[in-house]
């Protein structure tokens, strides 16, 4: 994920105590295998990006019971099972369902003969801390103020009085500031339960839950929208069970993940589980371009949500700046500390990814008042990149942080460490990366359809012909005549970073390479110290850099290999690189078969003749919102599935692995048209095309 938190030019995420996790929106709780939230920990339930409860643990006759085992069929609900203390014959049953607050359902059977009398007894606490504190293992805020009365438990930060949390549970227990406690009698054979629920006050306004008392999960808010979305979305299946797998886990990932903008209601989706439950600029573009073929409405409620948060003054403290989109958007009490406020802007490549996805949304069938809305957010996007963006004039785009708690390397591999030489030496900002001057040669070419599309032929020209020029200089600047592969960056004395990365790859995706470099490229990405059988390394293993454990340098992104993919069948006519883009895609799909069929944030970048399934990453997300949309890109870019609903045409020009089987979308929306595309090998049919569309690319 390109983490942006505390702190922050640490880049990656912090190691997080072995969990269970369950989510619906932006709220989550982590637990023990019990169902404990024990204080101390990384656990808890967040809303708002604070932690409102530091404590819940359930105690029997003051002992804790024994788990057996966890069932969380869903990402909001799970079960756990627990036997009671050795010698007795109870059985503990809790459910617990998250969806803007937390209601659990405690029920004690007696599996023997003879009634039962205990105690049960819920200890309760809140500490109202920042993720970002949770997180990074730091004290919470000082102060909560635990009151009782009207059948509820009431605690409420000190630091904060619009912060807080109220519990009520059933069965009459006994209130106390720190805990809950129910004396109970359970008749042999027999059962005894409880419902308790806790709610959350965010800025002095109390969240309404997304459950009602007493009412099944497939009655709540987090089960509807999951329904709603898989019964709106087009169906993508395959012939390979492996492949259908993956892609229906994908559906389901992508679906939980989301999170309605509350100022138009139109849904983005949240970068991963759990602690990345909120809008990311990079993560949730790239992740909406990649969902495309099964959903136009997140790429629109993304884009809108970024234009609403994109960049108006400049603020060094939160390296805002005119026309920036957004890297990060939190809540918690600590973001002024942690991130100089509520957003942070410090990324590069969001505001070229802003325009990117623009134009990708108006081919997929965008309507035009949406685009139109959008095009001053895309050409302030645009005037940033050429204010701020290129920070010396020379027509690449650079960056270097402006404040301290900044990230360090501000693209999508922003660790410390990510952006080193060949020998080890780390580079030094300003830097331009490689895959940013592709994304920004991208954006020209998207504007510049936009604006033919909207009457301003004059701008069109103009965008083609900076992206023509910006072409010629990267090929200049960036290319490695004695190595074969594109530079990692330029540094600040201009000088190419000459690591090979999967960086390059990206120049693939949006067409920059020039035919010349790119057989080149293509034959030196095939080789073993890139491809580990499993996906394309981050780094290759002939760097100084390499590691194979580390976040982004040598490590596996299944969105990375997607988009090398995507980039290999663009130049499916230069030599091996429809092999390569074969291989690549059956690593990854086998790969995900070792996460039970979702594919992780990264995993580590060990080749497969080492270990086999890949070796997990320890902090890895899962899910993860572009991980979990990389096997969308896979089957799009072996489809060539390149739709204009502007112009009335589809494009299809399969290539697929054989081991895929036959690959279908069904009810796929292109503007008013709903097909159906049906694909095994390098043929394809389209049905349902509406008259005066056209096939293209056959």
């Amino acid at each position: 994920m390109t983490a942006g938190s505390g702190p922050l030019n640490a880049g990656e995420p912090a190691p997080a105590d072995p969990a269970v996790t369950l989510f619906a929106g932006p709220a989550f709780c982590l637990s023990d295998h019990s169902g404990d939230i024990a204080p101390g920990s990384s656990h808890g339930l967040f809303v708002g990006d604070a932690r409102v409860l530091s404590r819940w643990q359930l105690r029997l006759e003051g002992r804790r019971p024994e788990p057996l085992t966890v069932q969380a069929p869903d990402a909001y609900a799970g079960r756990f099972v627990l036997r009671g203390p050795a010698g007795d014959s109870l059985l503990l049953v809790r459910e617990r369902l998250v969806d803007a607050g937390m209601r659990e359902t405690v029920t004690v059977r007696n599996l023997g003969r003879a009634a039962v009398e205990c105690e049960l007894k819920l200890a309760v606490a809140a500490d109202f801390a920042d993720l970002f504190a949770v997180k990074d293992g730091r004290e919470g805020m000082a102060g909560v103020e635990a009151t009782t009365s009207g059948g509820e438990l009431r605690l409420t930060s000190c630091a904060d009085a619009g912060r807080g949390l109220r519990v009520s549970a059933s069965g009459d227990p006994v209130l106390a500031p720190d805990a809950l406690t129910w004396r109970i009698a359970v008749p042999g054979h027999g059962s005894w339960s409880a419902e308790i629920v806790a709610e959350a006050m965010v800025a002095g306004r109390w969240i309404a839950p997304g459950f009602e008392r007493g009412r099944p999960v497939d009655e709540s808010a987090a089960a509807r929208r999951l329904s709603a979305w898989r019964s709106a979305v087009t169906r993508v299946g395959a012939g390979s069970p492996g492949l259908a797998a993956v892609l229906t886990r994908t559906e389901i990932d992508l679906g939980v993940l989301q999170a309605p903008d509350p100022r138009t209601g139109q849904p983005f989706v949240a970068a991963g589980a759990p602690w990345y439950m909120t809008l990311f600029g990079r993560d949730s573009l790239l992740t909406a371009w990649m969902a495309l073929p099964l959903d136009l409405s997140l790429a629109v409620g993304t884009l809108q949500a970024l234009a609403a948060t994109q960049g108006r003054t400049t603020d060094p403290r939160t390296e805002e700046q005119p026309g920036r989109i957004l890297h990060e958007l939190r809540l918690g009490p600590d973001s002024d500390r942690a991130l100089g406020g509520n957003r942070y802007y410090g990324t590069v490549d969001a505001s070229p990814l802003f325009v990117m996805l623009l134009g990708e949304a108006w081919r997929w069938g965008a309507g035009e008042a949406v685009v139109r809305d959008l095009l001053p957010a895309a050409d302030a996007a645009l005037d940033w990149i050429d204010t701020y963006g290129d920070r010396d004039g020379d027509g690449f785009v650079e960056y270097e942080r402006a404040a301290a708690h900044g990230l360090v390397n501000q693209g999508w591999k922003d660790s410390a460490d990510a952006v080193s030489f060949a020998d080890g030496r780390p580079a030094r900002t300003p830097i331009a990366l490689c895959e940013v001057q592709a994304y920004v040669h991208a954006a020209l070419l998207a504007r510049a359809e936009l604006a033919d599309a909207f009457g301003d032929p004059g701008r069109a020209a103009a965008c083609r012909d900076r992206a023509a020029r910006l072409r010629a200089a990267f090929a200049e600047a960036f290319w490695l005549p004695d190595r074969g592969w594109y530079a990692l960056a330029l540094d600040g004395d201009k000088r190419p970073v000459d690591a090979l990365t999967s960086n390059p790859a990206h120049a693939l995706w949006t067409g920059i390479a020039a035919d010349a470099h790119a057989e080149a490229l293509v034959a030196r990405l095939s080789q073993s110290d890139m491809d580990t059988g499993y996906g394309l390394r981050t780094m290759s293993s002939a760097m100084a850099a390499y590691d194979p454990v580390s976040y982004h340098n040598g490590s596996v992104w299944p969105h990375d290999t997607a988009i090398a993919v995507a980039g290999l069948l663009r130049y499916a006519h230069v030599p091996g690189a429809v092999e390569l883009a074969h291989r690549l895609s059956a690593g990854v799909i086998e790969a995900a078969a070792g996460f039970g069929a979702r594919l992780p944030e990264l995993y580590c970048g060990f080749g497969r003749d080492e270990f086999a399934p890949p070796v997990p990453y320890p902090t890895s997300c899962s899910p993860q919102a572009w991980a979990a949309a990389a096997p969308l890109l896979l089957v799009r870019a072996a489809l060539g599935l390149e739709p204009d609903v502007p112009r009335g045409t589809v494009g299809l020009t399969p290539r697929l692995p054989a081991s895929w089987g036959t690959v279908t979308l069904s009810g796929l929306r292109l503007g008013a048209a709903t097909l159906r595309i049906t694909a095994a090998g390098d043929a394809g049919e389209i049905i349902g095309l509406p008259a005066g569309w056209r096939r293209t690319g056959a």
